[in-house]
């Protein structure tokens, strides 16, 4: 408030503008004041709301930490139940690689007697084959040597019968002339001439 100063006249008119001046404030203090509670009514209603966000947001928090919970449980079980199959993934792949090593230890044991087997067997057979060759070979001079024993034997044979034969043919020879000089004889005998006849 401005200080009142003393002087006739103009007094009533300085007390009317102070009270318009007043009532100016007063209004303006009023609307200020409505405004603040205005306010101060959505700053309830903004705390109540954020206060009841809180709330659900606690609630969301604590549903989120349960469900977290419940997540690192199953990843728990999830992780152990991935331990247990590996596991026994690695078992069963271990037993069948062992399964499959003694299959082929037990395979190449086999061929290893089938090799030997071959082996033997090309060997008996390249022996029995040389037996056999010998044998030929020895039953081939053994018919050599009796073709040419028995060539000897059939020359000799056809020499003693050819000298046989040649010795018969001189004995019917001689006993031929003879027989013809006797026949001669005879004709002649009988007053016969033997070149006519």
């Amino acid at each position: 408030m401005s200080p009142v100063r003393k002087g006739k006249g103009k007094k009533g008119g300085k007390q009317k503008k102070t009270t318009v001046a007043d009532e100016e404030k007063y209004r303006k203090r009023t609307l200020e004041v409505e405004t603040l509670k205005q306010h101060l009514v959505l700053r309830r209603d903004v705390a109540r709301h954020a206060m009841a966000d809180s709330e659900g947001l606690k609630q969301r928090l604590a549903e989120l930490e349960r469900e977290l919970e419940e997540a690192r449980g199953d990843k728990q079980d999830i992780y152990e139940e991935m331990i247990r199959q590996f596991q026994q993934l690695q078992r069963q792949t271990d037993a069948r690689i062992q399964r499959l090593e003694s299959e082929t230890r037990s395979l190449q044991e086999q061929l290893a007697v089938c090799q030997e087997d071959v082996r033997r067997s090309r060997a008996e057979k390249e022996k029995t084959q040389e037996e056999k060759d010998e044998a030929i070979a020895k039953m081939q001079r053994k018919i050599d040597g009796m073709e040419t024993e028995y060539e000897k034997i059939l020359h000799g044979s056809l020499d003693l019968l050819l000298s046989k034969l040649e010795t018969a043919k001189l004995g019917w020879e001689k006993e031929e002339t003879g027989l013809h000089l006797e026949y001669k004889d005879r004709l002649k005998e009988f007053g016969l001439n033997p070149l006519e006849i």
